[in-house]
């Protein structure tokens, strides 16, 4: 049993729902209202739409800003963790792999520098005009600094080092867009209206905003890693694009965007919004094919031994979803009750009357809400530990897998969970809503399973394991997936309010991950990760090789903390054990190291362990 509220907005008077989310109901085929709850932008998003100065600057609600926000959860991740830009950014990236990466981009930026020339062709308005010539004029001379240093290196890009298919592939897609041929589109030397180029010129502007707004990012991020080396070799680098320069730039382009889109058609927006994502997937595709001859920490499915097991462990409710599946079972039980008390067959179910039902799941999620506070505070230990201490973290939790366990009980005997058909499970499973980029990671994993010699398993307190079954059935990635949880007993297709307790406290996922473990290193050698979101994921977090930690919750930290243990997270983790990879360490990765990677969505997840190979 988890915190019943935490993401939950059920109407039950105890039950308080976070301010900062919003709900959306689905109809069942029970006939009844399930009310599910579905986040706001997440925390990765806000992230990325705050990532610079550009949140404030461009006005709320404008085009560019939505469209970086619906791309960025993604493929800036994506970018983010490629081979090259974590080499870099560890500064042990070899300078030819740099020297490589200047050529095509001096390919790109001419692409780049014609497509603004395009572009200010078509543009109706002087003043477009003029920023467009102002933002050409900033390409150039990056080009002339990509130039320079080349030049230096007696090379000379354009001759002796050709552009590569995904260079080629970038600019013609920027090319073709300038010309007008979008969509079908005619080309901007038929276009008979100012109006029909005044078009061309946003959808211009629309593909290559994201190059621009993508690069300040980038800036911004990799810009922290200088301050941990004075003598940081891609400094220049660096600095150009974390300058306030070149985010002035970025937001000039997207003030542009903003500006040529208001009198577009909806339509018109949607086709922008496709070449923004388009630009955005190229760029993550131009990062990944740059050349790189030296060991790397990500993608994982790369850096380990291919001989290896590779294997993968998942929490949940809560990991996995928005909302925690206990309170949705009781609202499926409760509202079960109603329907069968509205078609007069209460004595069959001897169920009491729904009103009391409800007010008996309110008081246990309210005692399961204070006595939970109370067990965290008894488990704590006195002084924060200095090293994580990992077997005081195991006894601390004896105490809160007890009261775990004495909650179900609760539970159990309150008849709560009594009466529920299993389609009505199940077809809350296929409606359950998982978290941005969680079905995407699994469909993925699903994909590319066994080519990679990897096992997933789903380590889970969820009462009822149909459930979980359903929910990842109905987005394809049921396939070779491992579901350990508790299960509900049925007397036919109904409930009988007992559950078949398997998994449902800390120590019971720890141990049953130990056996799994076991059992894999028994063949052959593996490595493991485990992601999950909460005090309960704690100790599986700490037995993995790579530990990932998701969501924001503010009690896994605080508790782990205590226990000596660290939170990074994964972007500076992974720069770290760059370079330490590249200073022939052993043990890059390894169990009980008391270090656990934070990350704000499943896009970067994804990014880490499969990398954009597998996308």
């Amino acid at each position: 049993m988890r915190l019943l509220c935490l993401r939950l907005r059920l109407p039950l008077p105890a039950l308080r729902p976070n301010p900062n989310q919003t709900t959306k109901s689905f109809f069942s085929p029970s006939s009844y209202w399930l009310r599910v709850t579905r986040t706001s932008p997440t925390n990765h998003q806000k992230q990325m739409s705050s990532a610079s100065s550009s949140a404030a600057a461009v006005a709320e609600g404008s085009a560019a800003r939505r469209f970086w926000i619906a791309a960025s959860s993604r493929e800036a991740a994506f970018a983010t963790y490629t081979p090259f830009l974590l080499s870099l950014a560890a500064g042990s990236l070899r300078l030819d792999s740099f020297r490589h990466y200047l050529a095509q981009d001096a390919h790109f930026l001419h692409a780049f520098a014609r497509a603004y020339e395009m572009a200010e062709e078509c543009a109706d308005d002087d003043d477009d005009k003029v920023t467009i010539t102002a933002l050409r004029k900033a390409i150039l001379h990056e080009l002339n600094l990509h130039s320079s240093v080349l030049q230096e290196w007696g090379v000379d890009p354009t001759k002796e080092i050709p552009p590569s298919p995904a260079t080629t592939k970038y600019t013609d897609f920027l090319l073709a867009t300038a010309a007008g041929k979008v969509d079908g589109g005619k080309g901007s030397d038929k276009m008979a209206t100012p109006f029909e180029k005044t078009k061309i010129a946003a959808y211009t502007v629309g593909a290559m905003t994201p190059c621009m707004r993508l690069y300040a990012y980038l800036g911004k991020e990799l810009g922290v890693f200088l301050k941990q080396d004075e003598n940081h070799p891609y400094k220049k680098w660096i600095d150009t694009y974390a300058a306030t320069d070149f985010e002035s730039n970025a937001l000039q382009i997207e003030e542009l965007l903003d500006k040529l889109s208001v009198s577009l058609t909806g339509e018109e927006l949607e086709i922008i919004g496709k070449l923004y994502q388009q630009a955005m997937s190229l760029e993550v595709e131009f990062f990944s094919a740059q050349l790189l001859d030296e060991p790397v920490v990500a993608p994982l499915s790369r850096y380990r031994d291919p001989k290896d097991k590779f294997v993968i462990f998942s929490d949940f409710d809560l990991t996995c979803t928005v909302v925690d599946s206990s309170a949705i079972l009781a609202e499926i039980a409760i509202l079960s009750h109603q329907k069968a008390s509205q078609s007069g067959s209460d004595n069959v179910l001897d169920r009491t009357k729904s009103a009391d039902l409800r007010n008996s799941w309110n008081m246990l999620s309210n005692q399961y809400m204070e006595e939970h506070e109370q067990c965290i505070e008894r488990l704590l230990p006195p002084e924060e530990a200095k090293s994580v201490d990992y077997d005081q973290l195991y006894k601390g939790l004896e105490v809160l897998s007890e009261f775990e366990r004495q909650a179900n009980s609760r539970v159990i005997d309150s008849g709560v969970l009594k009466g529920m058909n299993l389609d009505d499970i199940r077809k809350a499973g296929e409606r359950l809503i998982l978290q941005d980029g969680c079905r995407n990671f699994f469909k993925k994993i699903g994909e590319t399973r066994e080519k990679l010699n990897l096992d997933v398993h789903i380590l889970s307190y969820c009462w009822c394991a149909e459930l979980i079954r359903s929910a990842f059935s109905s987005v394809g990635c049921l396939d070779g997936l491992n579901i350990h949880s508790n299960e509900f007993t049925f007397e036919g297709s109904v409930s009988t309010g007992h559950i078949n307790r398997k998994i449902e406290s800390p120590l019971d996922k720890v141990e049953k991950f130990k056996i799994i473990k076991n059992d894999l290193d028994n063949t052959s050698p593996s490595l493991s990760v485990y992601i999950g979101d909460s005090v309960g994921d704690l100790l599986c977090l700490l037995e993995a090789d790579v530990g990932i930690v998701v969501g924001s919750s503010t009690t896994l930290r605080r508790v782990g903390k205590q226990f000596g243990v660290s939170f990074v997270p994964l972007l500076p983790g992974l720069v770290e054990k760059q370079r330490r990879l590249w200073k022939q360490e052993s043990s890059i990765f390894k169990a009980r190291s008391g270090v656990l990677h934070t990350v704000s969505s499943w896009s970067e997840v994804q990014a880490f362990i499969l990398g954009n190979d597998s996308s």
